[in-house]
């Protein structure tokens, strides 16, 4: 059955990235914890408040967070489908994937969210940020759509 290659491509692809990308932002920030991490990407939603908030708050980070990961996979699944170098180059087009997604998350998605802080783009962050953005995040994805197209 083709659509349940496509639920697994695009679950195992968000889990996993969304899991790997959870686990980089709380190793380095590991000095203000995982529930101001949490509360900060909540705060994309709720605004400066969010840090104020609980466990309740820190939990509709983690949500959030899932379906920004969930989201980056359905793209680029619906992308393979017409795209199919994008399976057949899956390493390499993951790694580039994970490079779109971290500019369109800076560029697009943080200015237009009610996020409290303007970005500052310091090369040493972009660097860490685009590395993490690419090995946790568009190449997990990548090659989970590999995996489970047919």
């Amino acid at each position: 059955m083709k659509s349940s290659y496509a639920v697994r491509a695009i679950f195992w692809g968000g889990f996993i990235a969304g899991v790997l990308d959870i686990t980089a932002a709380f190793v380095l920030n590991a000095k203000v914890g995982p529930m101001r991490v949490l509360r900060g990407i909540a705060s994309g939603l709720l605004g400066a408040n969010a840090t104020q908030g609980g466990v309740g708050t820190a939990l509709l980070g983690l949500l959030l967070h899932f379906v920004i990961a969930f989201g980056a996979a359905v793209v680029y699944y619906a992308a393979s489908r017409k795209l199919t170098f994008l399976v057949r180059q899956a390493i390499v087009c993951g790694l580039l994937y994970g490079i779109a997604v971290y500019w369109f998350m800076n560029l697009v998605v943080l200015p237009l969210s009610a996020f409290p802080r303007k970005i500052q783009f310091h090369a040493s962050a972009v660097a860490t940020g685009l590395i993490i953005h690419m090995l946790c995040v568009g190449l997990p994805i990548a090659l989970a759509v590999r995996r489970f197209s047919k």
